[in-house]
């Protein structure tokens, strides 16, 4: 028997089981890194390991992920605001221990800043050209609304502060812009399942399960950022425990959870309600 579906319902299908798949592809990358012997100290570190290319092309699908899922609810609002996050995170590198660094510290290789500087601005170029576009496009669409104007508000705004903090502070931003961004990130991504685990959706109630599940995704990945940065300014590293490492682990995780949920409770809806 074939199953009738519409192509928007199709395309997003694809499109929720494609941030499944690319968090797959980030975690075997890693995994076959870590079975190596290689000892990673996060999952972030990979950049400068021969899954580096796997690290910056998952993050690169899921930013596309997040920006093909196009719509005017504030769960969409969010997610755009993630996905140019997730372009940062996988861009710009972490700091990490290094012969070059000064007085012991970490910080980014100098042979790798050229590249950083490059796809920085290649990166920043784009996304102001994308919001350019999506202004238009909202504007010929009909679709323009305080909350779109919002959104790319934030976005501009995230470039242009990024742009200034690296002009001129490039070393503070060197070392932190990457964590910034990723914390960042998943907090957006906590919010996003909040709300779809607290506010009623506009086309039917959630079950109970679903909105449990939801729930559970977006605790979890704020205790695990606390529980991270608690590690860290603990100095738990120091005795061996890849604090950073596991919680990076946790969060991807529960971030694949949180689509695999979407994927399946949406999975009918013609019409899915982030485009709402």
């Amino acid at each position: 028997m074939r199953i009738r579906t519409t192509s928007t319902q199709r395309t997003y299908r694809y499109v929720r089981m494609a941030l499944i798949g690319a968090t797959v592809f980030l975690a075997v990358g890693v995994g076959l890194e870590l079975a190596s012997g290689e000892g990673l100290l996060s999952v972030s570190a990979a950049y400068y390991t021969p899954a580096g290319p796997v690290l910056t092309g998952a993050l690169s699908a899921v930013a596309l992920a997040l920006l093909a899922l196009s719509g005017r609810s504030l769960e969409q609002g969010l997610l755009d605001i993630a996905a140019v996050l997730a372009l940062a995170i996988a861009f710009v590198p972490t700091a990490v221990s290094s012969s070059a660094c000064l007085d012991g510290t970490q910080c980014v290789p100098p042979e790798v800043r050229p590249t950083v500087a490059n796809n920085a601005v290649a990166v920043a170029s784009v996304i102001l050209l994308g919001v350019i576009v999506a202004g238009i496009l909202a504007r010929v669409q009909g679709t323009a609304s305080r909350g779109v104007a919002l959104t790319i508000g934030i976005i501009v705004a995230l470039v242009a502060g990024g742009a200034a903090w690296a002009v001129l502070a490039p070393e503070a931003f060197l070392r932190w812009a990457h964590e910034v961004a990723a914390v960042a990130f998943f907090v957006l991504i906590a919010a996003v399942a909040s709300i779809a685990a607290w506010w009623p959706r506009r086309s039917g109630r959630r079950r109970r399960g679903v909105r449990l599940a939801y729930a559970a995704v977006a605790v979890g990945i704020v205790l695990t950022l606390v529980l991270l940065v608690l590690g860290v300014v603990s100095g738990l590293e120091r005795t061996g425990f890849p604090v950073v490492l596991v919680g990076e682990s946790v969060a991807l995780a529960l971030f694949a959870v949180f689509w695999l949920v979407q994927t399946v409770e949406l999975w009918n809806d013609v019409d899915p309600p982030l485009r709402e």
